[in-house]
């Protein structure tokens, strides 16, 4: 009982250090760039019922309002799992199986290594980064 406890101390506290400046200059301008051989995250999970929903992009719109990226940072936020970073969905969905990766996503492999840039940024961004 005691290390369930400790666990999710450990795991609230962990999410408490995600950083939303980061996340908005640094993780959620990659969710609306355009990838080599991929949709744009916004454009399937915009619509999608599942933990990893952004907020639909106005028409004409290249960029969420103040209040659309907080919905997003909080939504993003719960996929980030801190005691085991590389059990976070949002680090192991989009990745290559050869890289860590899992099965679940079906928008393919976003990133082929943990090398790229991109994914750099958002598993930087998951340990506290700044």
């Amino acid at each position: 009982m005691i290390a369930i406890a400790a666990s999710f101390a450990a795991g609230h506290l962990a999410a408490q250090s995600l950083d939303y400046a980061t996340y908005k200059a640094k993780v959620e301008p990659i969710f609306l760039k355009k990838r080599e051989g991929h949709a744009r995250c916004v454009v399937c999970h915009a619509s999608a019922g599942n933990a990893f929903h952004l907020q639909p992009l106005a028409p004409g719109a290249t960029n969420w309002t103040e209040e659309e990226s907080r919905k997003n940072f909080e939504a993003v936020s719960k996929l980030v799992f801190s005691a085991n970073l590389m059990s976070s969905p949002l680090l192991k969905h989009p990745l290559a199986g050869t890289a860590g990766g899992d099965d679940f996503h079906s928008g393919g492999r976003q990133f082929q290594s943990q090398s790229d840039p991109d994914w750099k940024a958002i598993a930087d961004w998951a340990r506290g980064t700044k």
